[in-house]
């Protein structure tokens, strides 16, 4: 635990930390809120409303995470997260004077492409606010594990505030949440997220794309990345499926309520945090393919029978369900820190970011059409689709790569 906590001897690390904890509570309250308001405009149609409004999310962050990724390497990281904090303030405070769906649709793209912008450069900034490399997985894990915390309890507060002062209201607490990050961001030296301006001048726009495609190759290249890609694809197809259809299972096909759909999104919290604490132990190790394998097979079993069993026992489900998304999720992110140069990390995050978000692009669509014509197998399709194509990466890894792989 010791060792655990030692990246919060360093002051920029711990601003950095707070910032992202108090955002990422009011990250929390804006997709329950969004979900709760997909459900207005479509009562059991929430599914293709919810779908096309995180497709939007997605399609900005492909689009625009590689070049944000490329802009962290080269300006100061402190006025991106500053800037970008300050943006979508404002935009999640329109999000409650929403009344037609195309303007739901333009807010969610307009913050997620803001949000593809803060995501290079906060990750990027993490290796810098270090004193030493050994840190790097200790605070990737802290952070991964604050943002399954929040997002076990934040679902939850949201569910509560929603039934007690209506849904729309939520969106003020993340505005309020922004600010307040962004004034603690504020607080952190500026040569303290600078860019190495001896290896990086700068450089023309005309590189720009060259730089992205050197992020990709950078994840690519290594195998032992390029195996967690494949994986997280596959989780995406069970993931996209919770994350479309359960207000629509909760409020249309159970008949329960805002709380409800609030604490059956903290289950699943719970699960990713209890996930992210207990993943330490495997990404200290050199070999995290058991991590990596047990994610799909986790979420995929969980859900196989969502649709045909009670709220209680769904509970159960979607904390399992937690835990193989987070397992998925986290050691892709160590990895980078591992496998790939200081100075490049920018890039590398800014791509992974776009890989990992550009299966959510594939799988949000299939979720809502699943939602909408087999509202009651989705997850029987959902969780068998899963565990078909882990098994069948699974059989080619090992019986047609493995010889001439690297260990993870």
């Amino acid at each position: 635990m010791k060792n655990l906590l030692k990246p919060f001897s360093s002051k920029v690390f711990s601003h950095l930390y707070l910032a992202q904890a108090i955002s990422l509570l009011g990250d929390a309250f804006t997709w329950v809120g969004v979900a709760l308001l997909a459900f207005q405009f479509g009562g059991n149609d929430s599914a293709k409303i919810l779908a096309i409004a995180l497709t939007l999310r997605v399609t900005a962050f492909i689009v625009f995470s590689p070049y944000a990724g490329v802009i962290a390497d080269r300006i100061n990281r402190k006025q991106i997260l500053v800037i970008t904090h300050f943006s979508r303030m404002m935009v999640v405070g329109l999000l409650f004077f929403v009344t037609e769906i195309w303007q739901l649709y333009s807010l969610i793209f307009l913050l997620n492409m803001l949000n593809a912008f803060f995501t290079p450069a906060y990750k990027a900034s993490i290796p810098n606010s270090l004193k030493s490399k050994e840190d790097y997985g200790n605070a990737i894990v802290i952070s991964n594990t604050t943002w399954q915390l929040l997002g076990m309890l934040g679902p939850g507060l949201a569910g509560a505030v929603a039934g007690f002062m209506g849904a729309r209201e939520i969106f003020f607490f993340d505005a309020c949440s922004f600010i307040l990050a962004a004034l603690i961001i504020l607080t952190i030296p500026a040569i303290a997220l600078s860019v190495n301006q001896t290896e990086i001048v700068k450089k023309q726009v005309s590189n720009s794309w060259k730089e992205i495609v050197t992020g990709t190759e950078l994840l690519f290249r290594n195998s032992s990345i390029r195996f967690a890609l494949i994986i997280e694809f596959i989780t995406a197809i069970a993931s996209a499926n919770i994350l479309v259809n359960t207000v629509g299972l909760i409020k249309g096909t159970l008949k329960l309520t805002d709380t409800h759909y609030g604490w059956i999104m903290t289950a699943f919290g719970v699960g990713a945090t209890i996930a992210a604490l207990t993943s330490n132990t495997f990404d200290r190790s050199k070999n995290k393919r058991f991590i990596l394998i047990a994610g799909p097979a986790l979420i995929g079993g969980s859900i196989l029978t969502a649709n045909f069993v009670s709220f209680p026992i769904l509970l159960g489900f979607w904390v399992v369900a937690g835990i193989g998304q987070s397992y998925t999720y986290m050691p892709s992110q160590i990895l980078i820190a591992e496998n790939i140069e200081l100075s490049e990390h920018g890039k590398a995050y800014g791509a992974h970011f776009a890989w990992s978000h550009l299966w959510f692009a594939i799988t949000y669509p299939l979720a809502g059409l699943t939602g909408i014509y087999f509202a009651n197998e989705s997850y029987l399709i959902a969780g068998a689709s899963t565990l078909l194509l882990l098994f069948v990466l699974l059989i080619y890894q090992f019986l047609i790569v493995e010889k001439n792989s690297e260990k993870i």
